[in-house]
């Protein structure tokens, strides 16, 4: 399971579904709510349709939407691991604390995965932040994704 708020997903996100698809027969990729993050761009809905279209040619991959804690999510979709990304340090930092709790309290792993250099920059918050002020996101999103991001912005 890849879990995230993916608003908007972008092409780093897309990197690691891919990666965990050939290390997987499954993947559920999981969109929720993140309370330590604004309310954000697009709504759960449009961010499950905007994953599931981004993600459509890759084999054995699913989206599904869930609120709460990432582990009862696992729990509801019955996946083995989690995984997570890491781009740089403080992710590392961030991601070993949540997979070293998550594994305390439920028992399932992590599994963290590295970025491609092109896309270990990218981050939601980055993409948001450039559309907000009229910038330029193709090379950071989907086609469909830098559609439903200019519509957003009008």
């Amino acid at each position: 399971m890849f879990p995230g708020s993916f608003d908007p997903v972008h092409l780093g996100h897309l990197d690691i579904i891919r990666q965990a698809a050939a290390l997987f027969d499954e993947v559920v990729v999981v969109v929720m709510h993140n309370p330590d993050k604004p309310a954000g761009m697009f709504s759960i809905n449009d961010r499950v349709e905007m994953v599931r279209s981004s993600t459509s040619d890759i084999k054995g991959v699913t989206v599904q939407p869930a609120a709460g804690l990432a582990i009862d999510a696992a729990k509801k979709f019955g996946v083995d691991c989690i995984v997570k990304s890491v781009r740089n340090v403080m992710d590392l930092d961030v991601e070993v604390q949540m997979a070293n709790t998550n594994s305390a309290v439920s028992g399932i792993q992590t599994v963290l995965l590295i970025p491609q250099p092109k896309n270990a920059f990218i981050s939601s918050r980055f993409v948001r932040e450039i559309a907000h002020y009229g910038g330029n996101v193709s090379a950071l999103v989907p086609p469909l994704v830098e559609i439903a991001i200019a519509k957003a912005e009008k």
